[in-house]
């Protein structure tokens, strides 16, 4: 077993290198897919704001680096580690992760750990973001997951910051950018390996469509005022989005659509009107409030 876990460490750090050297961010990973070094703050009385000007390893993505030698530094300080992230957002490639799970597809309509239901498609999801708004999904670099899923690398411009995102684009959608980081193939998680999709080995990451960076970056503010809408007009096609939802969607949309309210400022405001509209559409009040506290947790805290 030792053996086994040295032959994989050793890995780990050797695909880590080939990212490094082709331009690519890294930090070392442990099996949960976390950064594998702790934060030399942990013990601190009060919070510190640090991203690296310590000069010590341990601050997650902004340990990231294409220079060999601090990649191998990194790595011997972690020898537990058995997987590499990368950095997204940063130049030469300024990276784009597209991340389409498959938790959305399992599980069953009362999965309120997740937040999710069954019968959500996220590749099929994506399509059908690229027919609507016209645009091609690329041929790019795909990796592989454990889980079933997929992550598409595209290349963003340097004067673009696209967001992380959970879920705002779809469901089961979710968008690593500025400050996240993607699990590199190659990488072995406790749940197992990460590796190219057939095919995509050779390919280079593939610039990110303009009508899907769009979609992506936040809109920006307008220079004039404009009266502000109430939240609840505001969330009123959310609402009618989870009142619609059949028997094996309840859960899923009314998950999405809690991101969404989340993310744009006024889930507490929605909250109640999503309860009752996920309570109209066969959701039991318990579940449909586990779902967006779920939904809640995850637009506020969610960084991978």
């Amino acid at each position: 077993m030792a053996t086994t876990a040295r032959q994989t460490a050793t890995l780990a750090l050797a695909h880590a290198l080939s990212a490094a050297e082709r331009g690519l961010p890294v930090i070392p990973l442990s099996p949960t897919k976390l950064p594998a070094l702790r934060s030399p703050h942990r013990g601190d009385p009060e919070p510190v704001l640090c991203r690296g000007e310590c000069g010590l390893p341990g601050h997650g993505v902004y340990d990231a680096t294409t220079d060999p030698a601090a990649v191998r530094a990194l790595f011997a300080a972690a020898p537990w580690a058995t997987g590499y992230g990368i950095a997204c957002g940063r130049p030469p490639h300024h990276l784009i992760g597209i991340d389409l799970d498959t938790k959305y597809s399992a599980g069953t309509d009362t999965d309120t750990d997740a937040g999710t239901g069954t019968g959500v498609d996220s590749v099929s999801a994506l399509q059908h973001l690229a027919l609507r708004h016209l645009f091609t999904i690329p041929e790019t670099v795909t990796v592989l997951t454990p889980s079933g899923g997929r992550h598409l690398w595209l290349t963003g411009p340097p004067d673009v910051v696209v967001p992380n995102s959970a879920s705002r684009l779809a469901p089961g959608i979710d968008v690593r950018g500025a400050g996240g980081y993607l699990v590199g193939p190659g990488s072995v998680s406790a749940h197992g390996a990460y590796r190219l999709a057939p095919g995509t080995a050779e390919l280079s990451p593939a610039p990110c469509p303009r009508a899907l960076l769009r979609l992506l970056t936040p809109a920006r503010p307008h220079q004039h005022t404009t009266p502000a809408r109430a939240p609840q007009a505001q969330g009123e096609g959310l609402v009618h989005f989870v009142r619609a939802a059949h028997e094996g969607q309840r859960n899923t949309r009314l998950f999405w659509a809690a991101c969404r309210a989340y993310e744009n400022g006024f889930g507490e405001a929605l909250a109640d009107a999503l309860t009752a509209a996920a309570v109209r559409a066969g959701l039991t009040e318990r579940e449909a409030r586990a779902t967006i506290a779920s939904a809640e947790r995850l637009t506020s805290g969610r960084r991978h």
